[in-house]
Order: structure tokens, then sequence, then C-alpha cells
């Protein structure tokens, strides 16, 4: 008689799938780094999937906007830190400024956006877009709903699992600098204080800091979590630690799990800062995915995307002897 499997949904399986419903309801939204293309040709791209009308910015950042027909603006602004390229006869070979091309999204949600912001990504692409280490992506995340003791959640969170985020997510060398880990000292201060309002727990991320905390570059952003952004007036919460991809699954894989760790940051009554440790990298990825909402096949991809730079088998936890 052939064996049947039989799929029994746990009370905390069902928890989990309900978690990842919540999860993805949360409104972010995204900035992705790339050259290849000038601003205006990418703008251009833009208005033409999106059914949008194309307008010049006339700032500093010379900003191209693509205006939809919901009121929604998308925008392509000039950036510094990229290394602008293009391509001739094949070859990537520097390029003029005007091919430093910085993505800001609207305000979006995965249920109404995903599917278009992939297809963007796709066509970008196939005009010409391109990235290089230089270029990353950050994802910002609505921080209305969050606490102190769920803003202290996310430190923690992203605290514990630095090692293993840094290798799963391949984070280029020349890019730490823009993406540092989360420093201990801060750590263990919001661990020991336990703010209980939000001044108290801004009063913690910028200590040590000389320069104004109403600096729009100032230094206490460039880390993979940022709340610099969260105190000075956007009020979301910032992930750094992406490369720039325009492969269209790896962005959307990037934003569930912005989005998963949001959610975890919101439920869990505790989050711990201690580093566990990790004897198989792919498993302890693949878990940890498991466990904050990527269950079942619609995942499937992004658990892939996300455990493919990993050492170790993601089936068992420990090597055969």
């Amino acid at each position: 008689m052939p064996f049947r499997v039989i799929y029994v949904h746990t009370p905390r399986g069902i928890h989990t799938l309900k978690g990842a419903r919540k999860m993805l309801k949360a409104r972010f939204g995204i900035e992705i780094e790339m050259t290849g293309i000038t601003r205006e040709k990418a703008a251009k791209v833009a208005a033409e999937f999106l059914q949008g009308t194309y307008q010049e910015g006339g700032t500093y950042y010379d900003t191209k906007k693509v205006k939809t027909k919901d009121g929604r603006v998308w925008k392509f602004m000039y950036d510094g830190s990229i290394s602008c390229q293009r391509k001739e006869n094949g070859r990537r070979v520097s390029a003029g400024r005007e091919y430093s091309v910085e993505l800001v999204s609207p305000i979006l949600t995965y249920k109404e956006d995903i599917e278009n912001l992939q297809e963007l990504v796709r066509r970008l692409r196939k005009a010409g877009a391109l990235t290089n280490t230089s270029c990353g992506i950050h994802i910002h995340l609505d921080g209305a709903d969050h606490s102190p003791r769920s803003i202290r959640n996310f430190v923690n969170i992203i605290a514990s699992k630095n090692d293993l985020f840094y290798k799963a997510l391949d984070i280029a060398p020349q890019r730490m600098r823009y993406c540092k880990k989360m420093d201990s000292l801060l750590v263990e201060k919001l661990n020991r204080k336990k703010p209980t309002t939000f001044r108290q727990l801004e009063d913690i991320w910028y200590e040590g800091y000389s320069e104004s905390r109403g600096t729009h570059y100032h230094n206490s952003r460039y880390h993979f979590l940022n709340l610099h952004s969260f105190f000075t007036g956007l009020h979301t919460v910032e992930l750094r630690g992406f490369n720039a991809e325009l492969h269209a699954g790896k962005v959307r894989s990037y934003i569930v799990l912005a989005l998963a760790l949001n959610n975890q940051a919101l439920t869990q009554k505790f989050a711990s800062a201690k580093k566990p440790q990790v004897e198989n990298e792919k498993f302890a990825m693949r878990t940890y995915l498991n466990r904050i909402g990527f269950i079942g096949e619609e995942f499937a991809n992004c658990r892939e995307h996300l455990t493919a730079g990993l050492t170790g088998s993601a089936a068992w936890r420990f090597r055969a002897a």
C-alpha cells in the first residue's frame, strides 16, 4: 500500500500563517541605486510602463519624476555615492553624473504593488540599467505601529542575526561603511536602560555623535538598521543591508524579509540580542525564515534566494559523522 503524506495544521502553524499574511499588509518604500542608463531614460521607461506623466524635478539632485494616475510619484534622483558606468561595445566604461540613478518609490503595499515593482525592475534592466558594488537597496518600513519596546526588539533582532544576514545577503565589502553592523555599545545601552519613551530611545541612539540630530546625512544612519529616519520626519525604520539588484525575484525577497523582520519586532514580546551558535548556516537561515513567516510555496523562491550564498545543508542541522 503506498504511503500518503498528510499535512496537519497545528495551532502554531495556523498562527504563523496568519502572521505571514499580516506582515504583508505593512506599508513600505524602496530605494534602488543603479547606473547604466540616465535618470531621464529610467524615468521615461517608468512613465511608459506605469502609464504616468514624466516631469522634470529641477533640484540639486536633478530629480526626474513620474506621476501616476493614482497621484503617487516615483522619483529618479542623483546620488553621489554611485560609481557611474555605461555599456560601450559590451564593456563597462566610466560615465557622467547623469548615469547616477536612485529609484525612490512612493508608499507601497505588497499586495497591491509588488508585481508592478518587479516588472518595472525588469524593464529598467532591459533598457540597459545595471548595478555595481557602489549600489545598494534601502527599504523603509512604516513606523506608525512601533513602540519603544518594538524598536528595541528590532535592534536586538538585527544584532543577533548580523553575522548570518551579512553572509546570506553577501554584502559587498565596499558597501560596509554604508550599512555597518549594529553598534555593540548601543545594543548594550538599550537593553540596560530599557527606554519607555521615544525621547529616551532617541537620546540613546544619538549618544556619542557630535553633529546635529537634524543633519540629513547623519553618521548614525549608516547601519544595517537605521533609526535616524525614524526620528527626523519620515518616521520610518530603514533597512540598508542589501546589495543593489535588478533581479526581480531577489528584490521581492529583500522586501519580504524586511516586512517579516518588521512584523517580528512588532509582535514578539521580547527579542534577545544574543548571537546563537551556528554550525550550519543554511539550516539556521531556513528555519529562521520559516519561523518569521516564510511558509509554503508562495515564499519558496524567497527562501532559495536568501539561503543560496550560505554553507551547509538546508535539510539537516548537523553534518553526518
